[in-house]
């Protein structure tokens, strides 16, 4: 039977491929130390599970495509606070941020159309792009200077009459890069002078470790008509399972084509988006010991890394990932060998290997994703486990 080139063109998703091999792995009696999925282990707000058991309606209804209106006028709110004024027709909410990407790249991708996205990038947006018939031009980058991308000059000699929309993720997924205020203006410029789509993955906004403050590309006005923001409660709220997103811009032609997309899909599930509307009013506190939290894992993270030769780590500044350079050759078969043939004290580790969230062929292949998700105690362990794996895997 046929199956689409689009289709063969996506890969696995790096944090999941392995999962049958974590399968054998404890059932053969190994704990797994998981640092392949930013699913984070900090408490989900109990407004969101308050707010679904006070739900009382007699009928579990559709909800209208665009979204709830408490939904809806949470998220404005929320934005209001940035400084930004939004109309209810400016928001769409989605079933988590993929959601609202796929909306996206069907709407302004045709055939052979590119998007420029810095690399190493989430590689789900490989998935939605190429699903949409797009190409990706990949912005490079170096793990030396820290994965860096915001170079005017690298990406308007990238620009062509086939180019869309730039793809910019800040806080960075999965390197931890933040933007300054004069590299968000800069890519605004960029956007502005080519007539192109900006779109900025803004979902770990909260978690920033310098005392940058919260800040958005909906801020620019000036570019009301090329920004796009993806938006989401999963890593905000610690409510990843909710799967409930926003599309978010003030580009009405662009909204009216993702809202066939809404209509198509009926409607993203009730209950959640009751449950996500009572999150934004939770207090800010919460926000604050959480990106404590999320600072201690993230110190305790490079400090170990930076124990085992070879490695190259760059301290990240935003979200709860980074990305490390290991004395390896190839970090899928690295982490096969950690499943099947490796253990320490009947324990091992998994991580994300670091080629799929490259473009670039042959890009990525010695360098890994970590997730800090797990308590202090437990990331030492896990980074100790890979120092140990490294060695084993060297020797054979």
């Amino acid at each position: 039977m046929h199956i689409s080139k689009k289709a063969q063109q996506c890969g696995l998703s790096p944090m999941r491929k392995f999962h049958p091999l974590a399968v054998e792995a404890v059932k053969n009696g190994k704990k797994i130390y998981h640092l392949n999925i930013g699913q984070p282990d900090i408490p989900t707000p109990r407004a969101f599970f308050d707010a679904v058991r006070a739900f009382a309606s007699p009928v579990l209804a559709y909800a209208a495509s665009p979204g709830v209106p408490a939904l809806l006028d949470a998220v404005r709110g929320y934005y209001a606070r940035l400084g930004v004024q939004l109309d209810e027709d400016d928001v769409l909410i989605t079933t988590g941020g993929s959601e609202a990407l796929m909306m996206l790249m069907l709407s302004i991708l045709d055939e052979g159309d590119e998007v420029i996205v810095p690399e190493p990038f989430y590689p789900n947006y490989a998935t939605f792009i190429y699903a949409a018939g797009g190409v990706i031009r990949p912005v490079p980058t170096r793990p030396e200077e820290g994965y860096r991308y915001a170079d005017r000059a690298k990406f308007e000699a990238l620009i062509n009459d086939r180019t869309r929309a730039l793809l910019i993720t800040t806080p960075g997924n999965p390197t931890g890069v933040i933007l300054t205020p004069e590299e968000m203006a800069m890519l605004k410029d960029v956007a502005k002078a080519h007539n192109l789509y900006l779109i900025s993955d803004e979902v770990y906004r909260e978690f920033t470790y310098g005392g940058e403050g919260l800040r958005t590309m909906a801020s620019f006005d000036d570019a009301a008509e090329n920004v796009v923001i993806v938006d989401s409660v999963s890593k905000r709220f610690s409510a990843c399972g909710a799967r409930v997103g926003a599309l978010i811009t003030r580009n009405r032609a662009l909204s009216q084509q993702c809202m066939k997309f809404c209509q198509g899909r009926l409607s993203v599930a009730t209950i959640d988006q009751v449950g996500a509307a009572a999150l934004y009013g939770i207090d800010s506190s919460y926000f604050e010991e959480t990106r404590q939290e999320y600072k201690r894992r993230r110190d305790t993270v490079v400090r170990k890394l930076r124990e085992i030769p070879g490695v190259i780590c760059e301290e990240p500044h935003g979200a709860f990932y980074l990305m490390a350079a290991l004395p390896i050759d190839d970090a899928d078969r690295f982490q096969e060998f950690l499943l099947r043939d490796f253990s320490d004290h009947g324990e091992t580790v998994m991580f994300a290997p670091g080629a799929s969230f490259y473009a670039t062929p042959g890009k990525g292949r010695n360098e890994i994703r970590i997730a800090y998700i797990l308590n202090c105690r437990d990331l030492e362990r896990s980074i100790e486990l890979l120092g140990l794996g490294i060695e084993a895997y060297n020797r054979r």
